[in-house]
This record gives structure tokens, C-alpha cells and sequence, in this order.
């Protein structure tokens, strides 16, 4: 069995999914061999407590980037597929089951459990062919079972959010929205030194704790505001020449921008603050994955999914991209 079958079969193809469409719908034809960038969906939202809304991320996310919005990165004149040629997966198969109580640990865990074997061999095969691959979440658990595999080529962990995601445990709950970096860093996979948490300001003390005792580099919301030119300088001198990887949650954006996810948060960036972040990445850094989380949909609201959409192309666009995909002619 060749790699793609064997992919494809833990996979719902796009056109079977809810949006119907493929991830940003270009006009040259992808092959998964000639491809730099796989997308693929992973809708799921079971341990989330407040809004349940990021199963439909995915859903949110294709639809705008296929059917709204032009792919051209306008600021930079650079179309998406002149830096990534994206071949779209589908949604990666699940557990249907019914886990709307949150009290069934036993089963949360083994869902999480399952969700982490599939995960191991897709990360796999993805990165032993040289693929990025790009996760449209879904709730933030699922960047633990991402990185776990990625964390081999120990890349430098660039994490945007409104959160920490730090907690030890939540509602009796060890793996879920809350907890992924924590044990990240407490199973070994990623070292305090090699995570930055850009836009935090919610968490609680503990999280604030483990997070210095593990020199865990932070640039809260007001770090945001008041030093932002500091903040672009330090994230241009450390990517420089190193592995990275993205985890977004689009809660990191101001409450004002976003619609539907599940935690809003007041005191957040903005679009234009987030656009500078990520394009003072250094050119020279090697982007080995990216996951988008807690982006939401509801009430035909496609306003975050086209936020999110417009953020995913400048991080597919940035200069830090392989140069791979302007080498292939059609």
C-alpha cells in the first residue's frame, strides 16, 4: 500500500465533508507527490466547557477559503501556491460517540488515546516525505498528540493564544483543552526554553508559575501593546536558522474579532498586530508544522472562518517558506 492510500483510508476526503470543498481552491493542480503543505481537519470538541463551537472549525475555514476569498496575499502580491502547494486531506476519522458528558474521564481518555495513534502515523508519514503539515482544529488538546511526533526535530514552538493552556489537570479531566502544554513539557516533548506564548492574558497562578519555573518566554497582551517592537526584534533574532512551529488559537485575536470561538477574550490583538508577528519570522527559520485551533461557527456566521483563513495564508506565504513550490512549473 502506497503512503497516500494508507492516508486516505483514516480520512473523510473534502468533498465529503460538511464544506464540500478543498482548502483554499486554486487554480493549479495538486498532487499529493508535488505537494509542500498537507491540510487536514480535525473537528473535534469534546472537552471544551464553555462554547462548543470548534468542531465546525474546519468547516469554517474551507468554505471561506474556497468559496469567499481570493488567495492572493494582497499586501505581499504573492498568490498563496507561489510559496505552498496544499493538498487537502479531508477530516481525519473519529469517534462519532455521544461525549457531551464531560464526567465519563474514562472515556475522554480513550477517545484521546485513539485520536493519539492515529495522529502518530500521519505526523510519520507526513514529515518522512518532507510535507508540512497544517491541522485546522477543532479544540486545542489535539496540538499535544501533533507535537508529540513533530517535537523529534525539536523546533522552536511559537504559540499564540489568549490562554496558557497550562493547567495539570481541569474537571478531572488530564488531556483536554486546558492542559496540552502542560504536559508537553512535563512528558518531555518540549523544553520550557523552546516555547514562546504569545498574547496570554487569562490563566490562572499556577499556570503563570509553572511557566517561569520552566523559562517559558511570554509576551502577554500588554508586552503586545506597550513593547511591540521589542517583541518583533526578539521572535526575528530566534527563528533565525531554526526549526519552527506554529500553534494558533484564534482567541489570541481580540474578542471584538472574533464571533464564535468558544473563550473570547477582551484585551486582544489585533489583525494587523498579528500579521507583523508572524512576518518577523526570519527567513531563515524552516516551518515544520502548524495547527489552528478553536476557530467557531454558528447562527451561518463565516466571519472567524475567514479571519482564520486570511491568517493561514500569511503564515503559508511568509518568507520562512520553502522555496520548493516556485520551483515546480505547470
Amino acid at each position: 500500500m502506497d503512503i497516500l492510500t494508507k492516508l486516505e483510508n483514516m480520512f473523510t476526503r473534502p468533498e465529503y465533508t460538511l464544506s464540500g470543498c478543498n482548502f483554499c481552491d486554486i487554480p493549479i493542480p495538486v498532487t499529493f507527490d508535488n505537494a509542500n503543505v498537507v491540510v487536514f481537519g480535525a473537528p473535534i470538541d469534546i472537552t471544551t466547557t464553555f462554547g462548543k463551537t470548534t468542531s465546525m472549525g474546519p468547516h469554517a475555514i474551507r468554505t471561506t477559503s474556497s468559496k469567499q476569498i481570493e488567495t492572493l496575499v494582497y499586501e505581499k502580491n504573492i498568490e498563496i501556491y507561489d510559496k505552498a502547494l496544499v493538498y487537502d486531506l479531508g477530516d481525519i476519522k473519529s469517534d462519532n460517540s455521544d461525549y457531551s458528558d464531560v464526567h465519563d474521564l474514562e472515556k475522554i481518555e480513550s477517545f484521546w488515546n485513539n485520536f493519539d495513534e492515529k495522529i502518530s502515523v500521519v505526523i510519520t508519514l507526513l514529515r518522512d516525505t518532507q510535507k508540512i503539515p497544517v491541522i485546522l482544529g477543532g479544540e486545542h488538546t489535539i496540538t499535544y498528540s501533533i507535537f508529540k511526533w513533530i517535537s523529534r526535530e525539536r523546533p522552536l514552538l511559537l504559540h499564540f493564544d489568549a490562554h496558557r493552556d497550562m493547567k495539570s489537570t481541569y474537571e478531572g479531566m488530564t488531556m483536554c483543552h486546558t492542559t496540552p502544554f502542560y504536559h508537553l513539557i512535563e512528558n518531555g516533548y518540549l523544553r520550557g526554553q523552546d516555547l514562546v506564548q504569545i498574547g496570554i492574558r487569562q490563566g490562572d497562578r499556577n499556570e503563570n508559575q509553572f511557566a517561569l519555573r520552566q523559562e517559558v518566554t511570554t509576551f502577554d497582551a500588554w508586552n503586545c501593546h506597550n513593547d511591540f517592537d521589542e517583541i518583533k526584534s526578539w521572535i526575528r533574532n530566534n527563528t533565525r536558522n531554526r526549526k519552527i512551529y506554529v500553534s494558533f488559537d484564534i482567541d489570541v485575536y481580540d474578542l471584538s474579532y472574533v464571533s464564535c470561538t468558544g473563550t473570547p477574550e477582551p484585551y486582544g490583538l489585533s489583525p494587523f498586530q498579528i500579521v507583523d508577528l508572524i512576518n518577523s519570522i526570519d527567513e531563515s527559520a524552516v516551518l515544520t508544522g502548524v495547527d489552528f485551533v478553536e476557530t467557531g461557527f454558528k447562527n451561518n456566521d463565516f466571519r472567524e472562518g475567514a479571519l482564520a483563513t486570511q491568517t493561514l495564508l500569511r503564515i503559508l506565504t511568509g518568507d520562512f517558506m520553502s522555496k520548493k513550490a516556485s520551483k515546480i512549473h505547470f
